[in-house]
């Protein structure tokens, strides 16, 4: 009886920690950016890398059509692969933070959250020699102090999660998917790495086929493609949008 007692004890301090302020805040948008607010706009955002060869190609994409995205980076990687960190700031992308490790935050103490931004901002400005002000908490899970722990970072979640770190659905399904998204201010999260639990290591290469044929559609089309630090910029009246973009 009383091994059950504290069964229940657990799964209820584990709803109450994990799972209801996931759901509270995801749903009704406290404190947390999912969508921006501007006509014509896409913000692509790719988490989990970098990882070699996928984030080089990925770049070498975005470069090729002059468009601008922003990468949620993890922190060990950015250690392993600091010279793709640079190139990213160089090209003119929003590089934000994805945890030090791969890591829910439904399975970290307060302090452990804090060490987990904490080591990846460090990482990631002694690249770029800049402030980091972005967070995409992994899975897009919250614990009950996330946005006490992050008040000091803008939490970006997404508007569209297409199921790519799969193969069989960035292979044959993600371009339809990516299609069907709203371009009104959308923010797409695409991934950049195999690696991580439950994704398949060789998705990444058929994402980047698919990516490169979205992108040309979208600019045909004469749809705007934006990192997130530009649309700040541009929403604060500092400047306007970007004039790249343009299809070639």
């Amino acid at each position: 009886m009383i091994i059950l007692k504290l069964i229940g004890f657990v799964i209820l301090f584990f709803l109450f920690y994990s799972v209801i302020p996931t759901v509270l805040i995801r749903s009704f948008e406290i404190g947390i950016t999912k969508r921006l607010k501007e006509e014509n706009t896409i913000a692509l955002t790719f988490d989990d890398g970098p990882e070699p060869p996928y984030t080089i190609e990925i770049l070498n994409i975005l470069k090729k059509y002059q468009v601008k995205a922003t990468f949620f980076v993890v922190g060990e990687k950015v250690i392993r692969n600091p010279e793709i960190i640079k190139r990213m700031h160089l090209e003119g992308h929003t590089i934000g933070i994805h945890h030090f490790n791969h890591v829910s935050s439904w399975f970290l103490s307060p302090f452990g959250l804090q060490k987990q931004l904490e080591q990846t901002k460090k990482a990631i400005s002694e690249c770029i020699n800049e402030n980091v002000i972005y967070y995409r908490p992994p899975w897009g899970h919250f614990n009950l102090f996330t946005l006490l722990i992050s008040r000091k970072y803008q939490v970006v979640t997404w508007s569209d999660i297409l199921g790519d770190w799969k193969t069989s659905v960035s292979k044959n399904l993600l371009l339809d998917k990516l299609r069907l998204t709203k371009k009104d201010g959308s923010i797409i999260v695409l991934h950049d790495s195999g690696e991580t639990f439950g994704a398949d290591h060789d998705a990444p290469k058929y994402m980047i086929k698919n990516l490169e044929k979205y992108i040309q559609e979208c600019q045909q089309k004469g749809i705007q493609f934006v990192a997130l630090h530009d649309y700040e910029i541009y929403k604060n009246g500092r400047r306007n949008l970007p004039s790249h973009n343009k299809a070639k």
